[in-house]
């Protein structure tokens, strides 16, 4: 078993924790020693990444979450690399936090988001493979007698060159456990990989189709109650008043609680005994002030922001109020952008278990330790008395990340029913409308052509929610949320892919009461929109291809014009589409990846889009498993085309009006276009894979719909233009 946790400060964890969430960097110290660490089977650790049983199967622990995206496989795929093992016999598991408390943090960084679970720990995750491999080759050399040099290591089995004998790992673990670690492992060069690059199948999907798989909304635990919650219908609302008696006699009730200042949860038998009772439970809220904004005041907030003075400026090149104002052709455009739901099919939930000695928590999250984190403090428990044990997601797209106040409720309820695990689960009603939003924002963009059609000034002025304001105000920049820029930025994992002659790029930042949060993509959705359709616009009033427009300014931007071109040639723009189809293109980086796209859709009866077909390209750097890659890229237009076609969370007397997938939608596989990847890493860095792709399918079928229409769209959802996916 695991050692037991130090007693840790829990302020300083909380906060520790929160810098992680924000992509602070902390050291990895994976321990180490002649005492021989066991997992709960008995079988022997060779460190904190492998544990080898006597049957030869190899148990890969990681840390990051598993949300349907493939971080579990991909992660095995790279310790399994270094390891040299037989990838038959792989299993995985997750540590808890609480074991990463007490080891250092010897797994490194348990949050899943900003597709980070690959592209930020394969250096440490590979060394842990091979540091493993040296040590089973090691002890196999020490009972032979020889040296480790003359033995190699394949498939699970040791094989000592010069005599040809061999041994396999269950047989030399033991051993392996106890030997000294090497300072330095050297990592293979990708050349000689192996496993990395191959479309292994995934490791869950067995589980996943004989209903084996456990999600937190499956968890039973013996005497298990259940619970079900209301939170106030406005955010920063209270509760005022409850008559609990109304309901404590109704089948299987046994409590009706207020939990912190603006919920009440009732706990029964089965969930919807508590459920029923709760919608039967009279509750007065006080709704505060926050009662009297709506979407339409909202969006008059924003629209003040695109002209206003003050502003956080994240680009600025040369002087592009002069460039626009001496330019022969000015054209402007003003976008807007909504709230969105992240709507995964499991609802928020959480099981806790609480004494005064012991608080344990089942989740479903991203990020185990922000969980854990959740626990210390809603439970006032030491580290050493508290565990998280996450649980594989039903979704989470951001919503499960840096966002716990499930586990929070959880725990306060489960504190008002000490010793009884309860488990929490919100109603689909509750998850609409208690969620963390895409930001609503809105965009002015002006631009200026010279008599020839280029380009000599750009002014993108965004209005809108910062999330780091809400969420991390500590990692803002002298006030700027430099996340907003996503997608715009002037160097790094979000670089802008074009050279504008003199570019101001800002940001109005107007917050609302509803709260932002980490959406699938998050802020390179609408910036992808905004600056892909307005360079169409642009071109169109110079009277160029929308793709030699763009190639003029990519010159210094090989990488992003190499993404952009091949999904130019696979879907032969330039050449005549069928009768009727029409092409549009979008391009981006993001996440650390170069993609792009090209849409062919039909437009009939002026009003039924149907998309036909997208190409989309991705440079991530590396591609680990090249299959997982294609479906995420599928995945991502499902969210982002059910996005732009029909999803946007609206407020009315300070409340979401969307309750429900009748009032909040998503496309159907009958609307689903044919996806063709083009996977072309170049290699040299690690790009995202779960969230790039993305934010180039709206734009990309939003400029097919001006081809095909002559219409600009520039406010969303098209529904509300009275456009339809067929």
């Amino acid at each position: 078993m695991i050692t037991k946790a130090p007693k840790i400060d829990r302020r300083s964890f909380i906060i520790g924790t929160a810098a992680v969430g924000s992509g602070l960097a902390l050291g990895l110290k994976i321990p180490f020693g002649a005492t021989v660490v066991r997992a709960q089977d008995g079988s022997p650790e060779i460190n904190a990444w492998v544990v080898i049983r006597p049957d030869d199967t190899v148990v890969i622990r990681v840390a990051r979450s598993e949300m349907g995206q493939g971080t579990i496989t991909g992660l095995a795929q790279m310790v399994a690399e270094e390891l040299e093992c037989d990838w038959a016999k792989v299993t995985t598991e997750y540590p808890t936090p609480g074991q990463s408390v007490a080891r250092k943090r010897a797994w490194g960084n348990f949050s899943t988001g900003g597709s980070r679970g690959i592209r930020e720990s394969n250096e440490y995750v590979r060394k842990g493979g091979a540091t493993a491999r040296v040590m089973l080759v090691q002890a196999a050399a020490n009972a032979w007698g020889v040296p480790a040099a003359e033995c190699s290591a394949a498939n699970s089995v040791i094989t000592h060159k010069p005599s040809s004998r061999t041994t396999t790992y269950g047989k030399v673990a033991e051993a392996a456990a106890k030997v000294t670690p090497p300072t330095e492992v050297t990592l293979k060069d990708p050349k000689d990989w192996k496993i990395i690059g191959k479309s292994v199948k995934r490791l869950d999907t067995m589980g996943k189709v004989t209903g084996a798989q456990i999600y937190g909304a499956d968890l039973k635990l013996p005497g298990m109650l259940n619970a079900a919650i209301k939170d106030c219908p406005v955010f920063g609302g209270k509760v005022k008043s409850f008559e609990a008696a109304k309901v404590k006699t109704m089948p299987g009730v046994r409590h009706v609680l207020q939990v912190g200042d603006s919920a009440v949860a009732v706990v029964a038998e089965t969930w919807w005994q508590a459920k029923t009772a709760l919608d039967a439970l009279p509750i007065v809220w006080d709704e505060g002030p926050n009662a009297q904004v709506s979407s339409a005041t909202i969006a008059e907030m924003l629209k003040a922001g695109l002209d206003a003075d003050q502003a956080f400026v994240r680009t600025q090149v040369g002087d592009v109020k002069s460039a626009i104002a001496g330019a022969a052709t000015k054209v402007e455009a003003v976008y807007a952008y909504p709230f969105q739901n992240h709507a995964p099919m499991e609802p928020m939930n959480a099981t806790a278990k609480y004494t005064p000695d012991r608080c344990e928590v089942w989740v479903p999250t991203q990020n185990g330790e922000a969980a854990f984190a959740a626990t210390l403090a809603a439970s006032g428990l030491p580290a050493d008395k508290c565990e998280v044990y996450k649980i594989n997601l039903g979704g989470g797209f951001g919503r499960r990340g840096a966002f716990h106040d499930y586990v929070t409720q959880a725990i306060l309820i489960a504190k008002q029913v000490p010793g009884t695990p309860v488990k929490l689960l919100w109603t689909r009603e509750e998850d609409m409308t208690h969620g963390r939003y895409h930001p609503v924002m809105q965009a002015k963009l002006t631009g200026g052509l010279d008599a020839s059609g280029n380009l000599v000034g750009l002014h993108l002025r965004l209005s809108g929610q910062s999330i780091l304001a809400a969420v991390f105000p500590q990692n803002l920049q002298d006030g700027r949320d430099n996340a907003t820029f996503q997608g715009l930025d002037p160097s790094g994992d979000f670089t802008l892919g074009y050279t504008v002659p003199n570019l101001l790029i800002d940001h109005a930042m107007r917050n609302t009461h509803v709260p932002p949060g980490f959406w699938r993509g998050v802020n390179i959705n609408q910036n992808a929109i905004f600056l892909e359709c307005f360079l169409d616009e642009l071109a169109k009033a110079a009277g160029q291809d929308a793709l030699e427009f763009r190639r003029k300014l990519m010159s210094k931007h090989p990488k992003h014009l190499a993404v952009l071109n091949a999904v130019a040639d696979r879907a032969g723009w330039g050449k005549p589409a069928p009768q009727g189809v029409h092409r549009g293109l979008a391009q981006m980086m993001a996440f650390g990846s170069y993609v792009a796209a090209c849409a062919e859709i039909s437009v009939t009866g002026g009003d039924k889009i149907k998309v036909r077909r997208i190409v989309c390209a991705t440079d991530p750097g590396y591609a680990v498993n090249p299959a997982q890659i294609e479906r995420q890229i599928a995945g991502s237009f499902v969210y982002g085309l059910s996005a732009v076609f029909m999803e946007e969370c609206t407020v009315k007397d300070g409340r979401i009006e969307q309750t429900n997938f009748h009032s909040y939608d998503s496309m159907r596989i009958a609307q689903m276009p044919k996806v063709e990847s083009i996977i072309m890493p170049s290699g040299g860095f690690w790009g995202g894979v779960g969230e790039p792709t993305i934010c180039v399918a709206a734009p990309a079928v939003l400029n097919a719909y001006f081809a095909a229409t002559g219409k600009r769209i520039r406010t969303f959802p098209l529904k509300n233009h009275g456009l339809q996916m067929v």
